[in-house]
């Protein structure tokens, strides 16, 4: 009988780290937008200051020259004052424009289905399968609206972004942010 009572403990301890180890996955699934990959773009370029300061003083240069120029002649110059405004909308828009070519390069596998567990990432669309482990997160940040998840390399190339509207139940933000928090630091 005490041996019996004993596998009954045995069983529901397991069944209890089933319970848990089901709590600690969270599953989500999506169809990539463009926002979501511009809302990636911008967490990158706040953790990786070059690319927002490169961007700016080259903005700086053309408008400074634009103004030196103004004042020298004393009179506005059409011609480089069309090529200004057409570097500040470049400026402004390449985000947006990477945004745009990302999407086109994700957004015809359909539905992301995505599973964060204690070992990782992985996501699943109709015709692939990403299994990406937590060494491979140098952190993540959360937006309003997503989790993005930066990759170790110097440059951040790789990007994970979540977003919050792909959880399937209420609750499951909080479960996945405390999963986050739990594998990799918050940048």
């Amino acid at each position: 009988m005490a041996e019996g009572h004993s596998d009954q403990g045995t069983d529901r301890a397991a069944a209890s780290d089933d319970v848990t180890e089901e709590r600690a996955v969270v599953e989500l699934a999506y169809r990539p937008r463009s926002p979501d990959t511009l809302a990636g773009l911008r967490v990158r370029e706040r953790v990786k200051w070059t690319g927002l300061l490169l961007r700016s003083g080259f903005l700086l240069l053309w408008v400074g020259q634009w103004l030196v120029l103004t004042v020298g002649r004393g009179a506005i110059d059409l011609v480089s004052t069309v090529l200004v405004v057409f570097v500040v909308l470049v400026v402004w828009g390449y985000p947006r424009a990477q945004a745009a070519h990302v999407q086109r390069l994700v957004g015809w596998q359909g539905e992301y289905r995505v599973t964060v567990s204690p070992d990782g990432v992985t996501c699943r669309t109709d015709h692939s399968t990403l299994i990406q482990e937590w060494p491979v997160f140098r952190g993540y940040r959360e937006t309003a609206g997503h989790f993005v998840l930066l990759s170790r390399d110097p440059g951040i190339m790789y990007l994970s972004v979540l977003p919050k509207r792909g959880v399937r139940e209420t609750g499951d933000s909080e479960r996945l942010r405390a999963l986050l928090d739990l594998h990799i630091p918050r940048v």
